[in-house]
């Protein structure tokens, strides 16, 4: 990890999509102009994001960043990118909740102006834990931060989930319900295995992947509980933070309704992939950050709800991390970034740690 190259993040010439987003700013605010427009080098492997400023006597924003779906043509990560369903649940969270959402502005779902459907909205300047490096290697803001103001953090953002989950009302999110039979967790775990089977298509399936499926049903809990409308990629690099304190809550093309834990568990396992990484390469990392124990006490003393089932959550969020992992590295094959191996198991980063939680020593 410390030596191999980023995986692209995008096929497209950002000069050209420049010109192309100040023609059609003009049709929305007539003669405005989008000016430095960037494309950031935090740039996600999913949607692409392009930050611009609008030159204009009277803009509605002034400093904007632009959500554009996926190239269908550059082999993407997920199969549908649904702008719509982002924009109305930014909407809906800002509606209904006091989280710090980015104001959207405008919704374009024709593809030909981008080339994709996307959206604008406000552009917030604070700073992001990194993922390349990721933060738990020395070097970076939080990494050197204080232990208190560590702990300040993960408060605020445990406090993130907390709040959502409580605010919004599921009615208003009703547009998230998943497709199929069964409750809201059934279902979530059916779209990913759905997911997955896309992923593999005409490709080696991943047998550890299918162990991780059976294993959950094993530990299916007894009464998954009520569901609430889950931010979906719940993790610290989706949030910018004005010091310690989160000003902006980001990305949220994986949200849905689902039991609270489904979230709790993301947040739990994607800074242990983060932090199993670091002690693998030679670094303490931050091994009392966003511990499992801690995250689960003060979510309960926040919300009165006390996380249930977290074995199961955690496993989960790994194995859907896997998928999502197994398609990135397919994606790597196909711009000849790298070779697929015989054994497709070791196309997932974590397939330790998934293999760990699939035989139930993980958190021994």
């Amino acid at each position: 990890m410390a030596t191999a190259p980023r995986p692209r993040t995008t096929t497209r010439d950002p000069e050209e999509l420049a010109h192309r987003l100040t023609a059609w700013l003009g049709t929305r605010l007539p003669g405005a102009k989008a000016v430095g427009v960037t494309v950031p080098a935090s740039n996600g492997l999913s949607s692409e994001t392009l930050l611009f400023d609008i030159e204009h006597p009277e803009p509605p924003l002034r400093s904007c960043a632009l959500r554009l779906a996926a190239d269908p043509s550059a082999y993407t990560v997920f199969p549908v990118y649904d702008m719509v369903r982002q924009y109305r649940t930014m909407e809906v969270v800002a509606r209904f909740s006091d989280l710090p959402v980015p104001k959207v502005q405008w919704l374009e779902e024709d593809p030909g102006p981008l080339g994709a459907p996307f959206f604008v909205m406000e552009r917030v300047r604070g700073r992001v834990p990194p993922d390349v490096m990721p933060y738990t290697y020395e070097g970076n803001w939080l990494h050197a931060a204080s232990d208190t103001e560590r702990e300040h953090l993960e408060a605020t953002t445990v406090g993130l989930l907390a709040r959502l989950h409580d605010q919004v009302p599921v009615q208003e999110a009703a547009f998230l319900e998943l497709p199929g039979e069964g409750d809201a967790l059934r279902r979530h775990v059916t779209a990913q295995r759905a997911y997955y089977d896309w992923v593999v298509d005409g490709l080696a399936r991943s047998p550890l992947i299918e162990q991780a499926f059976e294993r959950l049903e094993q530990l299916w809990p007894a009464d998954p509980g009520p569901p609430v409308l889950n931010w979906g990629d719940a993790r610290i690099g989706n949030v910018i933070y004005d010091g310690f304190d989160p000003v902006a809550v980001l990305d949220w093309e994986m949200a849905a309704l689902a039991p609270r834990e489904v979230d709790l568990g993301w947040t739990v396992y994607l800074h242990r992939f983060f932090q199993d990484l670091t002690v693998a390469f030679g670094q303490r990392g931050l091994p009392g950050f966003l511990r499992r124990d801690r995250v689960e006490a003060r979510y309960a003393r926040l919300t009165g709800h006390t996380p249930r089932d977290m074995d199961f959550f955690t496993l989960y969020a790994a194995l859907r991390h896997a998928i999502v992992m197994l398609r990135i590295a397919h994606r790597q094959a196909f711009f000849g970034e790298a070779a697929l191996p015989a054994d497709p198991d070791t196309l997932i980063l974590h397939h330790g740690s998934l293999r760990a939680m699939v035989q139930g020593s993980y958190w021994d």
